[in-house]
């Protein structure tokens, strides 16, 4: 167990940024996962850079690697662009 002050603090403070983290990791996931079962090219298009957005956001954070953040918005536009090729 911490005994000064300033350990206890830390604690605090880490576990306040943990959740926070955790939150908006999960909820870019789940706005990835519904930007792939989207059939509509015009709404995929919509709703793309504001998950393009988030993960940018989860990169500079530093909760996800930035090449990782890449490959997502790279497989993410290609999912988007070949939405009407398929129709």
């Amino acid at each position: 167990m911490a005994h000064h002050k300033s350990a206890l603090k830390r604690i605090r403070q880490t576990e306040k940024r943990r959740l926070q983290n955790r939150y908006y990791k999960k909820t870019a996931r789940t706005a990835i996962k519904n930007l792939r079962d989207l059939k509509d090219k015009a709404e995929a298009e919509t709703f793309l850079p504001k998950v393009i957005s988030m993960i940018d956001r989860l990169a500079k954070r530093g909760n996800i690697h930035r090449n990782k953040a890449s490959n997502l918005k790279s497989g993410l536009m290609r999912h988007v662009n070949t939405l009407g090729a398929t129709a």
